[in-house]
């Protein structure tokens, strides 16, 4: 992040300058609940590194990926959804990216369909 540029609202929980519910944590990444649930779990996992998306990751944020989708597992297996999750990441405006800050979305909690539109 350019030092010029405003934080963005991630950036900020990350940061502890605003409040939010953070749920587990680890050197590279946090998981909080999202405030505008699409299911009756809804968590985020927002790497502590700000890369804006997914189309803008580098070959040396490998790490960061890796444990983006371990924290997911974790986060599963600690909440007990064994009857499954779905993980998304959206990547520009087309796409519902609301926050320019690559996180993950966990879902669960319900039966979901496929395609998801």
């Amino acid at each position: 992040m350019n030092p010029n540029d405003e934080k963005d609202i991630f950036q900020k929980i990350i940061d502890r300058e605003i409040p939010a519910e953070i749920l587990m944590e680890d050197g590279q990444c946090i998981v909080i609940r999202d405030i505008n649930p699409g299911a009756p779990v809804h968590v985020l996992i927002i790497p502590k590194k700000n890369i804006l998306r997914l189309a803008e990751v580098q070959e040396s944020d490998v790490s960061i990926l890796g444990s983006l989708l371990l924290m997911a597992q974790k986060f599963a297996q600690t909440h007990g959804l064994s009857k499954g999750f779905r993980v998304v990441i959206n990547n520009g405006p087309d796409a519902g990216e609301s926050v320019p800050h690559l996180h993950v979305h966990l879902l669960a909690g319900k039966p979901m369909i496929w395609p998801p539109c």
